[in-house]
């Protein structure tokens, strides 16, 4: 009886750990400045909603992506939900895709990282600058939007262990 009692109270203390790292991604993500080289800047939530879904599952991913992309609308001024539902069906295709075809690695996982956040701003660039009509948008696509999804993949493999540290500190201990 207790050891299922362990086992919630670490599951609870992950998802927990979980939501606070989405926090800190959050705040680092849109703090002026920080890690910007030029007018690209990475982004943090997108590795860590693919990271949780590649350690936690597909479902349990999911819907993680899913929250942090809400998070990440209210923090950007986006329409709310736009970025929830491109996470929710990027972090469950992704945890498939590295399941079933991919042996995963720090490599692989940056690769797979950098394609989302290609296929991610690439919407953001659609929806609130191509369709608006601005000027110079070749430029800006080719010097803000494919750069950031190229930064992003490369800080992804330190969200990937800070994914790792809290599993290998909230996982059940082997006992005797």
């Amino acid at each position: 009886m207790e050891s299922r009692r362990r086992r919630n109270l670490q599951t609870t203390v992950r998802w927990l750990l979980y939501a606070l790292l989405a926090l800190l991604c959050a705040a680092a993500q849109t703090t002026p400045g920080f890690l910007a080289i030029g007018e690209a800047k990475p982004v943090f939530l997108l590795p860590l909603c693919l990271a949780v879904a590649v350690r936690e599952g597909e479902y349990p991913g999911a819907f993680f992506g899913a929250g942090a992309g809400l998070l990440w609308d209210f923090t950007s001024g986006r329409v709310v939900g736009l970025l929830a539902l491109s996470l929710l069906v990027l972090c469950f295709a992704s945890a498939v895709l590295i399941r079933l075809y991919l042996r995963i690695s720090r490599l692989n996982f940056a690769l797979v990282v950098s394609l989302c956040a290609v296929l991610v701003l690439s919407e953001d660039f659609l929806f609130y600058d191509l369709m608006r009509g601005y000027s110079g948008l070749a430029a800006r696509y080719l010097t803000v939007t494919l750069p950031t999804a190229v930064f992003t993949g490369v800080v992804s493999p330190l969200i990937l262990l800070a994914v790792d540290a809290i599993r290998s500190c909230t996982a059940p201990k082997q006992g005797l």
